[in-house]
């Protein structure tokens, strides 16, 4: 039974503006310019690929419902479904979820990282590290350990060049069919960078997916790439997992304050007056206010409605989801103030120009003043100022997770991750692996959107723009 929860219904919601918007920017050529200025930067090409793998997995982990249930003998047919929700990449990472060993392991180790006191024969005991249970099941001996890995890690590199390479003789020859050149003309091209797309940087970045991903299709099965955690679950599971929290809290946060910053920004550059002075003061207050103590408060008054109204939440799923909802909220009202009044700024000076005062002579209505001639020349700090607080915010979810008023400790989420690795940092042997493996994930995604940041930044921002074609 498909179960959308909140999230997953503004998701989806997002989802649906972006693929309108992309329909709607196809036919006019001025919205379709600085974007292909954007696909044509090789590291900002490059980032769009990793943030596209992103969201894929985002996507296909926001896609829940509820498992059926087999029939018993006395339900007569009757379809039961699970009270738990999953989603379809808990389906593709079954293995990963159900290999759950006994506690701590280190990444592709075959044995527990503890040492566990054992009974031996004739009532003498001894202490070592136990074999996992599904760590290196698949050996005979543990001799066979480096060998097995050496075969995987070869079988891999061979297996993802191969992948890699069909794909780009497919895409290659896309391209000589579509143009019409010759394939030795097209090859130099994109050897020498001279194509409208950066294909070298899309190869590049392509084949270090593909490697990648073939490698942990062909070892996660078998081994804990990333180890496991105290409880003994998969780290890998929980950093993929984690992947969803942080893209909504990326995104959802964003299509929060959006309305706030531009309607607020645009009226009080463009009425001026008391309209103004008002929303100058709404937001100089709530800038005076610490972020922090202010999400905290929301929270703590959150968490006091969901445990006096717990008929509202069915599952611990859902729990989670709409606390997760209401963090997405409270920062999307205290971040609108920046945009706001960077908005503003430009109002002010858009409405002195000679157009603009044209059309309130003849007497045309502010609404459609703001909506024909503010709007789409704000729009570029609008674009920009959406890329670059992605990353931010992403920063800013682990930061408040590890303060313990972030998302609900029991969804997946790289700042949950790091704030447990606090106590195992400290611990004797240290236990390093989970704090690795939400500081990969989260700088990838970190790294992506700031370059891809700074090259929408570069396209529709006109005054580099006209440096640029100035040079």
């Amino acid at each position: 039974m498909i179960e959308i929860l909140w999230t997953d219904g503004l998701v989806f919601l997002l989802m649906g503006s972006i693929i309108a918007f992309t329909l709607y920017a196809r036919s006019r050529e001025h919205l379709r310019a600085p974007w292909r200025e954007v696909i044509r930067k090789p590291l900002g090409m490059s980032a769009l690929v990793i943030l596209l793998v992103y969201v894929l997995i985002g996507f296909l982990d926001s896609l829940h419902f509820r498992p059926e249930l087999e029939p018993s003998a006395s339900q007569s047919g009757k379809v039961q479904y699970a009270a738990n929700i999953e989603s379809v990449l808990d389906v593709i990472l079954s293995d990963l979820k159900e290999n759950t060993e006994k506690t701590y392991s280190a990444p592709f180790s075959l044995h527990l990282y503890n040492k566990e006191t054992v009974g031996i024969e004739e009532g003498v005991k001894r202490r070592e590290y136990p074999r996992l249970v599904y760590g290196g099941a698949h050996l005979e001996s543990e001799d066979q350990h480096k060998e097995d890995l050496v075969q995987r890690l070869l079988f891999s590199l061979l297996g993802g060049l191969m992948v890699w390479s069909l794909t780009a003789a497919l895409i290659i020859v896309l391209i000589v069919w579509r143009t019409g050149e010759q394939l030795q003309a097209v090859l130099q091209s994109i050897w020498r960078g001279q194509r409208e797309l950066p294909w070298r940087s899309l190869f590049s970045t392509m084949a270090f997916i593909v490697l990648v991903a073939i490698f942990l299709m062909n070892t996660a099965g078998v081994y804990h790439v990333f180890g496991t955690d105290k409880v003994g679950e998969d780290v890998l599971y929980q950093a993929i997992k984690s992947i969803r929290t942080g893209l909504v809290i990326g995104t959802l946060t964003t299509l929060i304050m959006l309305p706030f910053a531009v309607l607020l920004g645009i009226m009080a550059g463009y009425m001026k007056g008391w309209v103004d002075d008002v929303i100058q003061y709404i937001y100089t207050t709530l800038n005076s206010i610490p972020g922090v103590l202010l999400i905290a408060a929301a929270v703590l008054m959150m968490l006091v409605y969901m445990e006096t109204h717990p008929e509202l939440f069915g599952t611990g799923v859902e729990r989670s989801d709409f606390r997760l909802l209401f963090l997405c909220m409270i920062l999307g009202v205290t971040s609108w103030t920046g945009l706001c009044r960077l908005l503003r700024a430009e109002t002010l000076k858009l409405s002195e120009l000679e157009y603009v005062q044209a059309a309130e002579a003849l007497g045309v209505s502010r609404f459609r003043i703001i909506l024909r001639h503010i709007l789409p020349n704000v729009m570029h700090i609008i674009l920009i100022a959406i890329v670059m607080d992605f990353s931010g915010l992403v920063l800013a979810e682990a930061v408040l997770s590890y303060l313990n008023i972030g998302v609900d400790p029991t969804m997946y989420s790289w700042g949950n991750m790091i704030n447990s690795s606090r106590l195992e940092l400290a611990r004797e042997p240290i236990v390093w692996w989970a704090f690795l493996a939400a500081f990969i994930f989260m700088f990838l995604l970190v790294l992506s959107a700031n370059l891809f940041a700074d090259s929408v930044r570069d396209a529709f921002d006109p005054r580099l723009r006209s440096l640029s074609n100035g040079r």
